[in-house]
């Protein structure tokens, strides 16, 4: 998929969204990119998971034992990319702050994951849920997204295969744009303030 058709994709679906939002993240912008949207048609979604899967090299895909992705934005495309895969989808949940698997999910020691995130705009969240899986005894060796809003900045510490890197502005709380500051925010993400 090119830049244009992702893009499509979001904009059918309603999913790109302009206004003023408070990511996940803590930081500021004047667009969101609404992946539960995107995702909500199966067909798409699927769309989206094959063509992320054709964007990591052959060497990883074929190292990969599991995909584990974090709640909550991350669980249809980990599992879209786990189908796409062959392989077994878990998710990452943080209902006390801290991401961990539970609902009976685990990992075999050692166990080779590719990680799996909608968007990634500072990379917090991929981080959180790459020591959760080594927390769980397996080993992320590599991330793919949909989006990466960082344009390469997001440092996760391990390779990141995104979809589309898009260069969507984002502000802290304190550098936020007269014009942004104008409009009421909205906060969209699943992560609590």
């Amino acid at each position: 998929m090119t830049e244009d058709d992702v893009l499509a994709e979001f904009r059918a679906s309603g999913a790109l969204l302009e206004g003023h939002f408070k990511l996940s993240s803590g930081r500021h912008s004047g667009h969101y990119l609404q992946c539960a949207r995107v995702l909500m048609n199966p067909a798409r979604a699927a769309r989206l998971a094959a063509a992320v899967v054709a964007g990591i090299p052959a060497d990883v895909l074929d190292a990969v034992d599991v995909v584990v992705s974090p709640a909550m934005g991350g669980i249809i495309i980990g599992h879209e990319v786990g189908r796409a895969l062959g392989k077994d989808a878990l998710f990452l949940e943080r209902p006390d702050g801290v991401f961990n698997l539970r609902r009976g999910f685990a990992l075999e020691k050692g166990a080779k994951v590719l990680m799996v995130e909608d968007v990634v705009t500072t990379g917090l969240s991929s981080r959180e849920a790459i020591a959760a899986v080594a927390r769980e005894g397996g080993e992320v060796i590599a991330e793919c997204a949909i989006i990466d809003r960082s344009c390469g900045s997001a440092q996760l510490g391990v390779p990141f295969y995104p979809l589309l890197a898009i260069d969507f502005p984002t502000y802290d709380e304190g550098d936020i744009p007269e014009s942004l500051a104008r409009i009421d925010v909205t906060k969209p993400g699943s992560r609590k303030a």
